[in-house]
């Protein structure tokens, strides 16, 4: 039996109630991650995303249950494992170029300045930064450039997983979409495997291999895993026209609108894995035109 790269097993959080009790968040969580993949989480706020994205950081510890990377179980922060916040987390008093070079000596302490500054100058170019905006500090810049300035410090750490926080929650829709896309790009070039919290349905869909679904809490659990059955690259003004696109958006608003409280509670299992869920309407369609074209 093959086990993934990254393996959450019976992950469970608890949290005093302030009343001499417990608050169960979620209760013996099981999924697994792929190598090189590119999975999003989704539910509504409560349901425990950021601790379980905290937990695989190593910036927090579970009350039971145990996580598993590239055969080694996750036990604190490690540059093994990059991190992107909605609120970008730059060091205020260093330039653009600084903050990634900061990153880079730490994890190649080996390297020559020269190395470094071309690795992290490389990586910045990657996400369209260059020229003078490497001397600016965070506060000189914009909010998608300081997006981008982290997306290219996690990317430049060469990390076994990268962990996006909704990234794009605080940027508006042109500059969030542009930012989109040099990610997919970035992460193409790479065997990078990504996880990555996000509340935007269409966003999700775009970039993911895979969706995962979260009950409400309390007592929340990954209900679901739903495959993105949409080939690679994607765009964003063609994804719309694939046949298995409203398909996937139609059962993901009406599991968030509907099944995610039907779903919620402890169901008394001691493992809970999300059921597969796979669309594909490509071959209903081909059969669909070669009948045509025989008529």
């Amino acid at each position: 039996m093959t086990h993934p790269y990254l393996s959450v097993e019976q992950l469970t959080q608890r949290y005093p109630n302030g009343s001499g009790g417990e608050m169960t968040v979620f209760e013996n969580a099981s999924f697994g991650v792929e190598k090189g993949e590119f999975v999003v989480i989704i539910g509504h706020s409560g349901c425990g995303k950021s601790t379980i994205m905290s937990i695989l950081a190593g910036l927090a510890e579970s009350t039971e249950g145990v996580v598993i990377m590239d055969g080694a179980e996750v036990s604190g922060p490690s540059l093994d494992r990059g991190v992107v916040f909605q609120n970008y987390s730059l060091l205020p008093w260093l330039t653009t170029l600084k903050n990634v070079t900061f990153a880079v000596e730490a994890r190649h302490p080996n390297w020559s300045k020269d190395q470094v500054l071309e690795h992290s100058k490389k990586h910045l170019e990657m996400v369209g930064l260059n020229g003078d905006v490497f001397n600016r500090k965070p506060s000189q810049l914009s909010g998608g450039m300081r997006q981008r300035v982290s997306i290219a410090r996690a990317f430049a750490i060469s990390p076994k997983l990268l962990l996006l926080d909704e990234p794009f929650g605080a940027l508006d829709a042109l500059t969030r979409g542009s930012i989109q896309d040099e990610l997919l790009k970035v992460w193409a070039g790479t065997d990078q495997t990504v996880f990555m919290i996000t509340h935007d349905i269409d966003e999700a869909i775009l970039l993911a291999d895979r969706i995962l679904l979260m009950t409400n809490g309390p007592y929340a659990r990954v209900a679901e895993s739903v495959y993105i059955t949409i080939p690679r690259p994607r765009n964003r003004t063609e994804i719309v026209e694939h046949p298995n696109y409203y398909a996937i958006r139609n059962h993901l608003v009406q599991f968030l609108g509907k099944r995610s409280k039907e779903l919620a509670g402890p169901t008394g299992l001691v493992e809970n894995r999300p059921e597969t869920v796979h669309f594909d309407n490509t071959a209903t369609i081909a059969k669909t035109k070669k009948s045509s074209v025989a008529v």
